[in-house]
């Protein structure tokens, strides 16, 4: 199974708190709408069908089912998956579902069957996700689009994303990241490429400390986005 239970473990003790915009999930909180707003302008979600792998407490998903998607969350976290259905059930949403399942699972029961497929801050938590990004690249039609956002592995990414984020400005519970776990982009680019995905636009996150925001842009040595495509044949 292409699961870390110890990396399961840390999200499902904080699960409780993952609505809560001024905890430990702060973060998740202030980018949701950056991200959310990066894929819905090259991919507008309205009317399609998406999925959300490595959905958590179902920050994204849900955004995605305001903006009329409907939309599917998968996770091997049972607290943050109760978390997410009863957050769905309080705001009334009817067109987003949860499962736990692994990505790979799904793949071969539903593969095809999804116009958009995102993984946003999971890469980094699994033993294998060279396999994550080929299952996203099955379930994904022809001619969909495929989203992956993650942290870079060099120096600088370990000073902002676990020195700083996680020891000096307290944004993360110490222990979220392992440095050895990021992703250069060079090495994602090699697995979409291995899993038949085109590589489209990509984008950079970055953290202001001063007025603490977040941003988009082409800074990419830290956090990134990059964008797929599978081919129509």
């Amino acid at each position: 199974m292409n699961v870390d239970q110890a990396e399961i473990g840390k999200f499902e003790a904080l699960a409780s708190r993952w609505w809560d915009p001024e905890s430990e999930f702060r973060p998740l909180h202030q980018i949701n709408p950056l991200r959310a707003n990066y894929i819905d302008e090259r991919c507008p979600v309205a009317g399609k069908k998406v999925l959300d792998v490595g959905c958590g407490g179902g920050i994204l998903a849900e955004a995605f089912a305001h903006r009329g998607a409907t939309v599917k969350g998968i996770d091997m976290g049972e607290a943050p998956l109760s978390v997410a259905k009863l957050h769905a059930l309080d705001t009334g949403l009817q067109n987003v579902e949860y499962q736990q399942i692994l990505v790979e699972e799904l793949a071969a029961q539903e593969a095809g069957q999804f116009d958009l497929v995102c993984c946003m801050e999971m890469l980094e938590h699994v033993p294998d996700p060279a396999s994550v990004v080929e299952a996203c690249s099955k379930l994904v039609k022809p001619g969909g689009q495929v989203f992956f956002s993650t942290l870079n592995r060099n120096p600088k990414s370990y000073l902002f994303a676990i020195i700083g984020a996680e020891y000096v400005l307290k944004l993360l519970p110490r222990g979220t990241h392992d440095y050895q776990k990021f992703i250069r982009p060079s090495e994602l680019q090699s697995w979409t490429r291995q899993a038949g995905l085109i590589r489209g636009d990509s984008t950079g996150l970055s953290y202001n400390p001063l007025t603490r925001t977040y941003k988009l842009g082409s800074d990419q040595s830290v956090n990134y986005i990059v964008q797929t495509r599978k081919p129509n044949t």
